[in-house]
């Protein structure tokens, strides 16, 4: 499975509001009086992306998210929030400012449409109540590390002074190069820490991802202990595969989350996997349990 092409392909969807899928039986029935949260130890806010569940609508990923005890939904765009609200959940990343993975701050050619997309969306974050908004880098499409990084500071600082003012973050995500997003160029923790040190604002930050750190650089626990001060949000994966958090893969998640709690994250940890049993929830409710440390 082309993995990266399915993400882009679902964000798309997400952005357009075309992704929602209206799901049959068993999650058509789900009784919306039944969504009660169930209690979690408190260290780690859990949230979950929206994409990997497309065959749910947005109100039934609501509904299993409160019964599950989860507080967000990832990569939502402004047309959900309502749906959001309805039933007590944040957008914990937000999304629909970005052009694709591909095509991002760090190349010029796209900032002018970058900073009007960007300068839209951060009001509205903050409108709504929400803190964070995601951003990418770009693929690098030929251009070395210093390139992308002096573009992709260029970019980012003429959207700071606007974030800074309504209180969001742009979080731009780390995404592997070696498998899922080939020629990605923030593929590595010490590339996007010297971007948020060049562009020197509290509201730009970076989101670890767990599954595509191991994949590109592992030493997981190391990375996130040296560089939390730059990380303002966690997705999750089972690696290889990118599917549930269960025997089948290599990371040990618990011991994972209990380094992030130590650290003080006080943000979101999204489950970010594609489920591939039957019983989609179940994975999500096991994976969940599993990060609840």
């Amino acid at each position: 499975m082309a993995r990266n092409e399915d993400r882009r392909k679902a964000l798309k969807n997400i952005i357009a509001g075309t992704a929602a899928l209206t799901a049959g039986g068993m999650f058509s029935s789900f009784p919306v009086q039944a969504a009660q949260s169930v209690p979690h130890k408190g260290n780690i806010n859990h949230a979950v992306c929206r994409w990997c569940f497309s065959q749910l609508s947005v109100e039934e990923l609501c509904i299993a998210s409160r019964e599950i005890g989860i507080k967000g939904i990832d990569l939502v765009g402004p047309k959900d929030w309502p749906t959001l609200k309805k039933y007590g959940l944040e957008s914990s990343m937000c999304n629909g400012a970005e052009i694709n993975l591909i095509h991002g701050f760090n190349d010029k050619q796209y900032h002018s449409k970058l900073i009007e997309k960007y300068s839209e969306m951060i009001p509205l974050v903050a409108k709504s109540g929400y803190k964070n908004l995601i951003c990418f880098s770009g693929n690098r499409a030929g251009k070395d590390d210093e390139t992308g990084l002096a573009n992709s500071t260029e970019g980012l600082k003429q959207l700071m002074s606007l974030a800074e003012k309504h209180k969001v973050t742009l979080v731009m995500e780390l995404l592997n190069s070696k498998i899922d997003h080939k020629d990605y160029q923030c593929d590595k923790t010490p590339w996007g820490v010297e971007l948020v040190k060049r562009v020197g604002s509290d509201n730009f930050k970076l989101l670890y991802d767990i599954y595509h750190m191991q994949i590109d650089e592992g030493d997981v626990i190391r990375t996130i202990k040296n560089n939390h001060q730059y990380i303002a949000h966690y997705h999750t994966a089972g690696v290889p595969g990118r599917h549930e958090l269960d025997e089948l893969q290599e990371l040990n998640y618990p011991a994972i989350m209990k380094a992030i709690v130590e650290t003080g994250f006080k943000g979101f940890v999204a489950q970010e996997f594609i489920p591939v049993k039957a019983d989609k929830l179940a994975s999500l409710r096991q994976a969940v349990a599993l990060c609840d440390v």
